[in-house]
């Protein structure tokens, strides 16, 4: 799989993200800066986390603005497949691909530790190496993760599938909605989540659990 991997200034986990597409996914990786304005033949653009612009605005509301956007909306609206991840998913979210808003964590503290992600749907092309209900351990790093959304937005994506991750156990970190830890959107290739699996994928990170995530990319 051809895969981007958007770059932002203030990005800081392009190379775990990197490393878990080309060493379990399989894929041939290449980066784009943010000021392109054009995509290369890709199947998968991935928007890493980090800390984009200083998070000095409202998180990944500046780099929801950045030229490269126009082409990955288009990309997504074509069909091809987008990941946002932490930070990633917050500029999703501030473009309108997916629906929402990543408020301020509810303790008002930057959180990091593990989280135990409970999979919601196992349909999705980040999904389908697992099963519904599988819990999984996955780490979090943020401070801007609470997931709110209208009561009737919520009910369209409860009913139509597109929570992709809860965090399970009693492990919400930040106060999210209904335990919200990753959507899609309707078509289903757009992707946001707040938890880093590219994190907990090989034995020096403490656990594999994430594995299926990457290889589910893979098939």
């Amino acid at each position: 799989m051809k895969t981007s991997i958007i770059q932002f200034p203030g990005l800081n986990r392009e190379s775990d993200m990197i490393m878990a597409l080309e060493n379990v996914a399989g894929a041939r990786v290449e980066t784009v800066w943010h000021t392109e304005t054009s995509l290369p033949d890709t199947d998968l653009v991935v928007i890493p986390g980090g800390f984009s612009y200083g998070d000095y605005l409202r998180c990944g509301a500046i780099a929801a603005r950045s030229p490269i956007m126009k082409a990955i909306i288009e990309h997504a609206n074509k069909g091809g497949k987008v990941l946002g991840v932490c930070n990633g998913f917050q500029i999703l979210v501030e473009t309108g691909m997916l629906r929402g808003a990543l408020m301020r964590n509810a303790n008002l503290k930057f959180v990091c530790k593990r989280v135990v992600l409970k999979v919601e749907n196992d349909s999705t092309f980040f999904t389908s190496k697992m099963t519904k209900g599988d819990q999984v351990s996955c780490p979090v790093a943020h401070h801007d993760g609470n997931y709110f959304v209208d009561k009737e937005t919520l009910k369209r994506l409860e009913g139509d599938g597109q929570i992709i991750f809860r965090y399970a156990a009693g492990s919400n970190p930040n106060g999210s909605l209904n335990d919200i830890a990753g959507i899609c959107n309707a078509k289903g290739n757009v992707i946001g989540m707040m938890p880093h699996p590219e994190n907990m994928i090989e034995p020096l990170h403490g656990k594999t659990d994430c594995r299926p995530l990457f290889e589910s990319i893979a098939a």
